[in-house]
């Protein structure tokens, strides 16, 4: 079922984006050659508790899961798309390297959810562009997220944008609605039909996440249950925005 936030709930809900952008700007500044992803994790964690909030993923546990996701945060490196697992293993940051940092926070009971893709040390001039592209696709999509149009909307509005670059668009994972959950209806697809799927309303809550591979856009589940990893083993970019819709335009809640 689709929620609508009231006035109460979405002052709760910029604050959370608010603290959530300022806690992944913080991590994102730790990124360097030789850190740990456990580390960034560590920090993420840190954070979160020093500002009276919960983090949302650590010990959740989606439907049809064998177990609860351990972290507080999602660190995916290169070719790993999305839930990388940042401390069951030693995984060390090396230049050259892109990471996806995804985490979703819950302040006063609501819950946002963002992820920004960083560069480590110096990348090449092709991952550098699939970053970019990556990050437009959100922009693109976020203006396309206006009350009265369809959720259908925001997906042919990144295909069209992204079709002529080559990249491979994630079918098998995308946004949802948040909020009061860390999953809420609807799926926000990064792909569909203008006109097509449910309707946007104003005071609707949504997480819109673009993932781009730089090859295919297949996936698979990695042994641990959570990483997905793009099929080809080449790299893949994520960015992703909590919106609010509104009648004048959708407002981005994940912002400092």
């Amino acid at each position: 079922m689709i929620t609508i936030k009231n006035d109460k709930d979405i002052e709760i809900l910029r604050e959370s984006g608010k603290r959530l952008a300022q806690i992944l700007r913080l991590v994102s500044e730790k990124v360097a050659p030789g850190v740990t992803a456990s580390e960034l994790n560590d920090l993420a964690m840190k954070l979160t508790i020093e500002g009276g909030d919960k983090a949302a993923f650590f010990n959740y546990h989606p439907k049809g899961m064998k177990r609860a996701y351990p972290a507080a945060l999602c660190v995916s490196i290169n070719e790993e798309v999305v839930h990388g697992i940042p401390n069951e293993s030693v995984k060390v940051l090396k230049s050259g390297d892109i990471v996806s940092l995804d985490m979703g926070l819950v302040h006063k009971g609501l819950i946002t959810d963002m992820a920004v893709t960083v560069a480590v040390g110096e990348v090449t001039a092709e991952l550098q562009k699939l970053m970019n592209i990556t990050k437009e696709a959100l922009n693109i999509a976020i203006k396309a997220s206006q009350a009265g149009n369809h959720i259908g909307d925001i997906g042919f509005a990144i295909e069209r944008f992204v079709r002529p670059y080559g990249y491979g668009i994630v079918e098998d994972l995308c946004g949802h609605g948040v909020g009061y959950k860390v999953h809420e209806d609807p799926f926000v697809p990064n792909f569909g039909e203008k006109g097509k799927g449910e309707k946007l309303r104003s005071g609707m809550v949504i997480a819109i996440e673009p993932m781009l591979n730089m090859g295919t856009h297949k996936v698979k589940l990695m042994k641990d249950d959570y990483t997905y990893t793009t099929a080809d083993s080449l790299p893949s970019a994520h960015f992703e925005h909590t919106i609010l819709i509104t009648k004048n335009g959708a407002e981005i809640l994940t912002k400092e």
